[in-house]
Formats: structure tokens, C-alpha cells, sequence
């Protein structure tokens, strides 16, 4: 499952959220493994973060990690830097809502119209 979550930063943050994601703690990243999270991927457009997520299943990944102590004291550092998450209550487990549904891809519909 591929899932897209989007957030915002709170006002002055942008530089200080990404000096926290240079190297997050591997703690967290043994966490993110163990719930079965296989990539996050995260853009930033002025304070809009762009999360894509690769897991089985996400609602099972958040309800897992929000028991783990690693990703806790994860959450209320980088708390710090992020104002809320959108379309979610605040929180990103809702799959059902933040599924990333392809629409178009640029080499897919090239690759099609070379085969013929």
C-alpha cells in the first residue's frame, strides 16, 4: 500500500524540521521497520510537507507505533515543528482517506505508445 499524507509545518519551523530529519534516531527507524513500514519519503513546499508512505497496511503500522516508546519521544520532539496533519483529525492513520490513488504517469503512457 502507498499512502500520501500531507502536513503543515508551524510558522518559522522549515529550517529546524529538517535539521531534525538529517538523521533520525534509529530507535525510530527500527520502530518504522517493526510496523512494517518499508519507505518514507517526505517534500517540503514552503511549510507543506509531502509524506509518501510504503507499507502493508498503515492503520495496523499507527496503531503499532503509537505503543512504541522510540516513536513517542519522536512524536513530542518533532511536535515541536509540525502544526497539524490535513484531512486526518490529526492523525495519519485513516488509509481509507489518504490512499494515493495514480492518476498518470508520464514514462507508463510513453512506454505504452512505443509498444503500440
Amino acid at each position: 500500500m502507498r499512502v500520501a499524507l500531507h502536513s503543515v509545518l508551524k510558522e518559522g519551523q522549515e529550517s529546524g524540521y529538517e535539521q531534525a530529519h538529517a538523521t533520525v534516531p534509529e530507535d525510530l527507524l527500527e520502530a518504522l521497520r517493526r510496523a512494517g513500514i518499508t519507505n518514507w519519503r517526505i517534500w517540503r513546499s514552503g511549510r507543506h510537507l509531502f509524506h509518501l508512505v510504503d507499507c502493508e497496511d498503515l492503520a495496523a503500522a499507527m496503531a503499532a507505533l503509537d505503543k512504541d516508546p522510540a516513536n513517542q519521544r519522536w512524536q513530542e520532539f518533532i511536535g515541536g515543528y509540525v502544526d497539524h496533519f490535513e484531512d486526518t483529525g490529526g492523525s495519519p492513520a485513516e488509509p481509507e482517506r489518504m490512499t494515493l490513488g495514480e492518476v498518470w504517469e508520464l514514462s507508463a503512457q510513453a512506454e505504452a505508445a512505443e509498444r503500440g
